[in-house]
């Protein structure tokens, strides 16, 4: 099993405790591989599980498509070290790289692998992120306020907290967490950081119950959730990337091969419509009587809108519950058209 990019084994520098299997279950699994698996049948054919994670998607696929190559790319050194144990069975069959989702096109092109039959993108935090609580990605536990999926590198969240302009953060709280008190948050920030830097989680937590009016407090869940997500999606970079990524994406795929995309927030779930919508749209002009070839649309869509999770799976794995899962097929050469 190769390590295109780092410096890690396929198996050993796990965290301590249970294997994959037993940490998480994958959401919509058996969906993903439904979707992937008509396009993965042909000798040769290689899937990217670009959010490899603790590798619950990456196993049900290598079982269901048994010539299939998979190459799984995460950022995570811990998430990759537990895949890569997961994985050992299928070795032969699987590279695993050190990297952002939004290098897929260079690790491809590092392992001289052409066109490829499908890829898979299930974004946000992990399981494994959210559940190691030095992490410091939940606002209900306390611990150091890191948030980096790779925590070998990086600005962590006490950074951007202790350096960024009370204008910046506002636009981080508004824009990554679509919170609508931001800019007293960002204010409340600026002035405890003049006494002491925020270092904790439940620091954090607590200043931004004190910053929301009493009302809101009562309804919606812990006040600190936009706020916990707006910081982990600036520490990550994540929409930059998953807005490099999707196109990359759409144009590393063969004709007939298939994309599937989970996104766990709206934000990442409008930038992943907006890419399939481009690419499933003629780019002809209106008024032509016969449509050229080469403006027909790149994509057929296989989902309608955002498919959700079904009421039994969330009561299994509550973390199914905000899931939308879009899907497409390429069906004919030529390079996604990027917005302006």
């Amino acid at each position: 099993m190769a390590d295109h990019d780092g410096d890690l084994p396929p198996g050993p520098g796990a965290p301590a405790g249970r294997p994959a299997a037993d940490r998480h279950v994958s959401v919509l699994r058996e969906r993903c591989v439904d979707l992937l698996a008509p396009a993965l049948d042909a000798p040769g054919a290689v899937v990217v599980d670009a959010t490899l994670g603790m590798g619950g998607h990456a196993e049900a696929l290598l079982e269901r498509c048994p010539s299939v190559r998979l190459v799984g790319l995460d950022r995570d050194p811990a998430a990759l070290a537990l895949a890569g144990a997961r994985l050992e069975p299928f070795r032969d069959r699987v590279s695993l790289a050190h990297t952002v989702f939004d290098g897929l096109p260079r690790v491809l092109a590092d392992l001289g692998l052409g066109p490829v039959q499908g890829v898979l993108f299930d974004l946000g935090v992990s399981s494994l992120q959210l559940d190691e609580v030095e992490r410091g990605f939940s606002y209900s536990r306390e611990a150091p306020l890191d948030m980096r999926m790779d925590p070998t590198r990086g600005t962590t969240a006490a950074e951007v907290l202790e350096t960024y302009p009370a204008a910046d953060l506002a636009r981080v709280l508004r824009e990554y967490g679509e919170e609508r008190f931001a800019r007293r948050i960002a204010d409340r920030v600026v002035a405890a950081r003049a006494v002491a830097p925020l270092r904790t989680t439940r620091e954090l937590a607590d200043l931004v119950r004190d910053a929301v009016p009493a009302a809101t407090r009562r309804t919606g869940g812990n006040p600190a959730k936009r706020t916990f997500q707006a910081l982990r999606v600036e520490v990550n970079g994540e929409l930059e990337a998953v807005r490099r990524a999707v196109p990359a994406a759409v144009d590393a795929l063969a004709v007939g091969g298939r994309l599937v995309v989970m996104s766990f927030q709206s934000l990442e779930d409008r930038a992943v419509k907006q890419v399939l919508a481009a690419g499933s749209t003629s780019t002809a002009p209106a008024d032509l009587p016969v449509e050229p070839p080469e403006h027909a649309p790149l994509l057929r869509l296989l989902t309608r809108g955002a498919e959700t999770a079904s009421a039994e799976e969330t009561a299994l794995n509550p973390r199914a519950a905000s899931v939308r899962l879009r899907a497409a097929e390429r069906v004919r050469p030529g390079r996604l058209r990027r917005a302006a």
